[in-house]
């Protein structure tokens, strides 16, 4: 192989770095729609990695969370979406290229089978997509994860409260009751040791 042809291929690997999606980079309205695909696959390939069973609550929140990012995504010419100017973009392009990494990872923790490192690495992409949403519509309210983990973590414990109600979290009242019995039980075997030494005593001395 010559040393022109090795260059060009070279270059071509360069830029296939630099531009994994193979899209028009000097479009400014590109980001807005590759975020929201790169989401949504990641979103799915999760979503298959639990669905076989009961997802905990991260795993649901990280879900959540990825689908109240996505939820009604603008078009490229929605009246409230805006056109980035220069500064704006290298922000965007930052997020993504950090969006990129930490895609990287979660599909080497989906070959490892390791659906927390995926749970927490879900919540990352979606932050990230969420930086870059919010720079193209700023007026959207976003939520933030710890928002959604707080409402799908009371969704959750009254879902295992339904399919196992003896797990339920004790009230103030059933452990004041559950205290009182364990202390007469206490005392009840005290009062039976001490028989059984008066027993004891009145049969030696006999």
């Amino acid at each position: 192989m010559s040393d022109e042809v090795m260059q060009d291929n070279m270059q071509h690997t360069m830029q296939d770095n630099k531009n994994p999606w193979n899209a028009d980079l000097t479009d400014p309205m590109l980001r807005l729609r590759l975020a929201s695909e790169r989401l949504s696959i990641v979103r799915y390939v999760f979503l298959v990695q639990v669905e076989d069973g009961i997802a905990s609550a991260d795993e649901r929140a990280s879900l959540e969370y990825a689908d109240a990012v996505l939820i009604g995504w603008p078009e490229t010419d929605a009246s409230d979406v805006i056109t980035p100017d220069a500064a704006r973009l290298d922000d965007i392009d930052e997020q993504m290229r950090v969006m990129e990494q930490h895609i990287a990872k979660f599909s080497a923790m989906e070959r490892d089978h390791d659906i927390v490192g995926m749970t927490d690495t879900l919540i990352r992409v979606t932050e990230r997509v969420a930086g870059i949403r919010s720079i193209y519509q700023p007026d959207f309210p976003l939520p933030t994860f710890a928002e959604i983990r707080r409402v799908v973590q009371d969704e959750w414990d009254e879902d295992m409260d339904k399919i196992d109600p003896d797990n339920a979290s004790p009230t103030a009242d059933s452990i004041e009751q559950e205290t009182a019995d364990a202390d007469k039980e206490q005392q009840a075997e005290k009062q039976a040791e001490q028989q059984a030494d008066g027993a004891q005593k009145s049969g030696a001395s006999a």
